[in-house]
């Protein structure tokens, strides 16, 4: 069989020369607006980065240091109408005690009982609410006389305790905080604490300041500075230099954040610490 004919095709005629320039028109407009639409994607490129970013770390500076009971394993600590409360731990040490702020004298104290080991404590209307260790029991106090007014349960361990003005704020080592209903005792929320993708446990000692929930972590000289809202950290701070762990023994960690609203002063201490300290945060 013959091979079939091949077909050729004609040249293409060139375009005449006011539609080349037209071509030539747009090539040079189509230049700027890709370099813009690169600029926007690196734009938006780096305000996701941003986003996304380290919180800020800041420092502190020392206004004032008090004497603190060096035998107080530190759990809670609050003030309310410029009076000082604290939750002490250990099994058969563990307290309930009001302080005298200037001289770290204790004016009043209730024991807890050997089986429980007390953690974190909230000062919310006229009552002192203090959750227990491993036990799931709290006691709520009255906060003149601190006579056992109830008691109350929940699930898991209790380590630190604060308020927003309406519920409880409550830490149970993981990073996870639950907000309790001060009347019912019931979880009405819970919150993941987390710095960008990676969770916060080990959450502790806690305090309402300003809006945000600060946390003492366990075994780190730093407070984090919690969002509310969505539980992410806004910012850390560095107490490192404070109380120099060479001066302390390894369980004696910073632990305990009070902060006075009225007055807008900040109090920190940790476990058997013998100074009581009032800083202020400094941006480094």
């Amino acid at each position: 069989m013959a091979a079939p004919e091949s077909k050729s095709t004609p040249a293409a005629a060139a375009p005449p020369a006011h539609a080349r320039a037209r071509s030539g028109a747009r090539a040079r407009w189509l230049v700027p607006i890709a370099a813009a639409a690169v600029v926007a994607v690196a734009l938006a490129a780096w305000a996701q980065l941003g986003v996304h970013r380290s919180p800020e770390t800041a420092g502190f500076k020392v206004v004032a240091v008090y004497p603190h009971d060096p035998r107080a394993f530190t759990q809670g600590l609050v003030i309310r109408g410029g009076r000082l409360y604290e939750g002490t731990g250990q099994y058969g040490a563990s307290t309930l005690r009001r302080v005298d702020l200037a001289t770290g004298n204790v004016e009043k104290s209730r024991s807890l009982t050997q089986e429980y080991f007390g953690e974190g404590v909230a000062v919310l209307g006229n009552k002192v609410y203090q959750i227990t260790w491993k036990n799931g029991a709290g006691f709520v106090y009255d906060l003149d006389s601190f006579s056992v007014e109830k008691t109350f349960r929940y699930t898991g361990e209790g380590w630190g305790l604060t308020d927003d003005g309406e519920r409880l704020i409550m830490s149970d080592g993981t990073a996870t905080i639950r907000f309790i209903d001060p009347q019912t005792f019931e979880t009405v929320r819970e919150l993941a604490v987390h710095d960008g993708d990676k969770p916060v446990d080990k959450l502790n000692e806690l305090e309402f300041v300003n809006g945000e929930i600060w946390s003492n972590v366990w075994y780190d000289d730093r407070i984090a500075r919690i969002s509310p809202a969505d539980g992410a950290i806004l910012g850390w701070i560095d107490l490192s230099s404070l109380y120099p762990q060479s001066a302390r023994g390894s369980e004696a960690v910073l632990n305990g954040i009070a902060y006075d609203a009225t007055a807008k002063r900040l109090f920190v201490t940790g476990k058997n610490w013998p100074q009581l300290y009032e800083i202020q945060v400094v941006r480094k």
